[in-house]
């Protein structure tokens, strides 16, 4: 075990749930690795485990409050110091065990009302949360909500693991062992990249909406969700993200600049004022290919007749925009084909200058719009091909990034 970690700064945060007391072996396990460990508690925390242990065993002092207590009679001066910003910057990694239900819907909705929720917030670092708490409360759906919520915004989750719980009642809720949340961060910072610290990515994500009239609209069924997942995965692996979204209900991940738009219009100018200084730009959204060539202002309203006639004309094709542009950025492009998907994926490379385009197919089971899976089959400007099965967005994220990596 020794030497596991070393030089590795690890912040640890604790909740107040009955299994705080465990982390004391944990901060343990770190330390016996040669990391350098941080420890905050929530007030809450204070009920089950003593900072002065925490203190002793990882060898810095316990954050617990925002502010000094202090006797307001005998104040004489001030010291003002962001604690919660310098600790958050000091990190490789902020890992929150045991994660209540109170600290996770603090997460999901941004509130920052101790030291610990501050410092999240302040953070650069991944953060590693791990859920814990009784198997009704987990199971909540507000509770599952927020869990889905702090996913999406890019927080790392460590399922709870089912045993005996605090109320006595056996089920899932409770904190892995020690021993599991030491080897969780071992592989996860010994395996997470950073292989893209320095580089701007540009990602486009979602769908566009082009309106008709004041109150409809031709659209498409993007959820955003693949967009949105390449978005997440730049950031993690330490790249300076701008987001550019049509219309959608997904959550700004952590460290993006996002950019909302609604139109095939309004994204061609988002980008165009976006691209140059790009090390890659990654072009997932399902942008209209025609909008209405005129719109109706207030309400069309409904005749006798059983048909109408609507005149499209075409959008601005951005990525070919940004093919005959390119300027030292690797341009990636996504295809998604009912049929001869290759040959038209092919044929997109050459016409649009790609540098590597991403192949799907909707009829394939698992690879529709709002599925958390996706499909793909990844093509270069070579015609080499890379297919892969069925996996969650977020890992043919990761692929699609390693690949680009490559070009």
């Amino acid at each position: 075990m020794s030497q596991l970690l070393k030089g590795k700064k690890i912040l640890l945060g604790v909740s107040g749930g009955i299994a705080a007391y465990k982390i004391c072996e944990l901060v343990r396990l770190f330390k016996k690795s040669e990391a350098e460990v941080r420890v905050i508690m929530t007030p809450s925390a204070l009920n089950f485990v003593s900072p002065v242990t925490l203190s002793a065993l990882s060898g810095n002092e316990v954050l617990v409050n925002m502010f000094p207590e202090t006797d307001q009679d005998k104040i004489t001066a001030v010291e003002t110091k962001t604690w919660h910003v310098y600790t958050g910057l000091w990190a490789d990694v902020f890992l929150i065990a045991p994660a209540t239900a109170n600290t996770v819907a603090k997460l999901a909705n941004g509130i920052s009302d101790n030291f610990l929720t501050a410092t999240v917030l302040s953070s650069r670092c991944p953060v590693i949360v791990s859920p814990t708490m009784d198997e009704d409360m987990y199971r909540n759906e507000i509770t599952t909500s927020n869990i889905t919520r702090i996913r999406e915004s890019g927080y790392w989750v460590i399922p709870p693991v089912i045993g005996e719980l605090a109320s006595g009642l056996v089920g899932v809720g409770r904190m892995p062992e020690p021993q599991s949340l030491f080897d969780y961060t071992v592989n996860f910072l010994n395996g997470h990249k950073f292989d893209l610290n320095g580089k701007k990515v540009l990602i486009t994500a979602g769908p566009t909406y082009e309106p008709i009239d004041d109150v409809r609209f031709v659209g498409n069924q993007s959820t955003g969700k693949m967009g949105f997942a390449l978005a997440k995965a730049a950031s993690q692996r330490g790249a300076e993200v701008t987001l550019i979204s049509g219309p959608t209900m997904l959550q700004t991940p952590r460290n993006i600049n996002r950019i909302d738009v609604t139109t095939a219009e309004e994204m061609f100018s988002a980008v165009d004022r976006e691209y140059l200084g790009q090390d890659f730009i990654i072009m997932s959204a399902a942008v209209a290919d025609y909008r209405p060539k005129s719109r109706f202002r207030g309400k069309i309203k409904k005749t006798d007749d059983d048909t109408m006639t609507l005149v499209l004309s075409r959008t601005t094709d951005i990525l070919e925009h940004l093919g005959r542009n390119k300027r030292g950025f690797k341009l990636i492009g996504f295809a998604l084909e009912t049929e001869n998907e290759i040959d038209y994926a092919m044929d997109k490379i050459r016409r649009k200058n790609l540098d590597l385009i991403v192949v799907n197919n909707p009829r394939n089971y698992g690879a529709g719009f709002g599925t958390e899976t996706n499909v793909v089959t990844l093509i270069d400007s070579t015609g080499k091909q890379n297919i892969y099965e069925k996996m969650h967005k977020f890992d043919a994220s990761n692929l699609i990034l390693d690949r680009a990596l490559t070009l």
